[in-house]
């Protein structure tokens, strides 16, 4: 969908932007204030809060839920069973996975995950489903999420493991 809503396509806010080569589900939903950049593609039933900044090439799966005043940087990718809470950032080629048995045929069962509020992912990071990212958790650039993250803990490395407390503008407070 473009930014200028043709009119048999659901109304959105006014203050909604979708860059012209960005691809929106008519029933996708909107909050007012967010801005869909080049490339991207929202599928049907997602839902994206207010104010939310989502970048180029991003791909938001079927039934997403993405909260208010999120930044989801560039070629991150979202699958269904996914959850992110209000205030969280995503960096570039951030991969969130859906199935713990992925198999090219056959039945596959969404694992879903969620990202809690103040959040915040490094670049290149892996989160494998099924894990809890805690309020105000950082992940280090690269890194590998299996299990769950408390909040307001920094992890890093592959697997992640926990170095340090953080507090809420991201500084360490002490060593884990």
């Amino acid at each position: 969908m473009s930014a200028a809503a043709s009119s048999d396509q659901p109304s959105r806010p006014k203050n909604v932007f979708v860059h012209p080569t960005a691809e929106v589900a008519d029933d996708a939903s909107l909050g007012a204030g967010t801005a869909i950049w080049n490339w991207t593609k929202v599928r049907e039933n997602a839902v994206i809060g207010r104010n939310a900044n989502i970048g180029q090439h991003v791909y938001v799966d079927a039934n997403v839920r993405i909260g208010d005043d999120c930044k989801i940087q560039n070629g991150v990718n979202l699958f269904d069973g996914l959850t992110v809470g209000d205030r969280v950032f995503i960096g570039p080629a951030v991969t969130f996975t859906n199935d713990l048995h992925p198999r090219a045929t056959g039945d596959w069962e969404i694992t879903p995950t969620n990202v809690h509020d103040g959040a915040s992912i490094g670049a290149n990071a892996t989160i494998v489903c099924g894990v809890t990212l805690g309020a105000g958790c950082m992940i280090g650039a690269g890194s590998v999420v299996t299990k769950d993250v408390p909040p307001n803990t920094l992890v890093v490395g592959n697997p992640a493991r926990p170095i340090a407390t953080i507090d809420e503008r991201g500084n360490r407070t002490e060593a884990a």
